[in-house]
């Protein structure tokens, strides 16, 4: 099941956290999350998984940053997230989605008891002007049913940046 608006609403501060909190971006039955002013792209063409790929930050201004199609773009929530007892879901809004850009390649799964910022992986179809702070993609909490362990991967728990992929390091064990 997922939880409707009003009870994420009941459960903030509880089981789920999320900072800053705002009612104005609550819908029927999820949550609307913001564009962090900051994005990472990486420094090469050829990336390799088995390697540390250096990346660069960039700032997107407040008149906004023209995106270019084919060019991954690491970026993050605004907001801070926990969830103790409920899986996490992101997906990127339908009015984003309407303008050719995707939040996430493949990791809008996230894990009971993930806590920290949403990295994105944003993609755009064709040029695409963009803003610091828009409502770009939204949670949403499935219920978990059976016993469960909550996340505790060393990877990307408790971030406080983007992060970019740090797969390289299942190779080290």
């Amino acid at each position: 099941m997922i939880l409707s608006g009003k009870e994420i609403e009941k459960r903030i501060g509880k089981d789920i956290i999320i900072k800053p909190y705002n009612s104005a971006q609550l819908n029927p039955n999820s949550y609307n999350l913001r564009l962090h002013n900051e994005l990472m792209v990486y420094d090469n063409y050829e990336l390799d998984m088995k390697k540390e790929n250096m990346a660069s930050k960039l700032i997107i201004p407040d008149d906004g940053l023209l995106l270019e199609p084919n060019k991954l773009y690491l970026g993050r929530t605004l907001e801070f997230t926990e969830t103790l007892s409920h899986v996490p879901m992101l997906e990127g809004r339908s009015s984003i989605g309407r303008l050719g850009m995707f939040i996430h390649v493949t990791a809008g799964f996230g894990d009971v008891g993930f806590s920290g910022f949403w990295t994105l992986e944003i993609f755009v179809i064709q040029p695409l002007r963009i803003y610091p702070g828009v409502e770009i993609c939204q949670i949403y909490y499935h219920s978990i049913d059976g016993e469960y362990e909550h996340y505790k991967s060393g990877k990307y728990q408790n971030n406080s940046e983007i992060q970019p992929s740090l797969l390289f390091k299942d190779f080290e064990k």
